[in-house]
């Protein structure tokens, strides 16, 4: 059985098994502000969705993680329809999510109907990485 609910303060140990880059204040904040989720199979963790909003309007999603093994079984697809239901019913009327274009997972988002929107390139030596690729959706 899969199962989505909002951040908690209890699944602190699972997040950072999955997410290194939020920090501890940060994580509060999601809690607080209900900017997260995570996915559970049969009771265990195994995934998480993270989001702020762009321009203080638009879902972003910042982050979306499965643990590796059950990767390829569905649960992302889970997660970001969990994610875009509760977005239409809190009123937002389109999504954001990103990616580097090095990455694969643009296409999961095209197969999920988001379509290109842009790109960033940070060249500064210290935060340099590969283009990130900007994708939206009506919903």
């Amino acid at each position: 059985m899969i199962s989505i609910r909002y951040i908690q303060s209890s699944d602190k140990p699972f997040w950072y098994t999955l997410d290194r880059h939020l920090p501890e204040d940060e994580f509060r904040n999601k809690v607080r502000d209900k900017r997260g989720c995570i996915l559970f199979a049969e009771e265990t963790p195994v995934g998480l969705l993270r989001y702020n909003l762009f321009w203080d309007s638009i879902p972003f999603c910042t982050m979306l993680m499965v643990e590796g093994r059950f990767r390829g079984k569905g649960y992302g697809k889970r997660l970001m329809e969990w994610w875009e239901e509760d977005m239409k019913a809190q009123g937002y009327g389109m999504l954001l999510v990103s990616t580097q274009v090095d990455e694969t997972a643009q296409h999961f988002y095209r197969r999920l109907g988001f379509k290109d929107c842009g790109g960033l390139v940070i060249d500064i030596p210290r935060y340099a990485q590969p283009m990130e690729l900007f994708l939206a959706k009506e919903i």
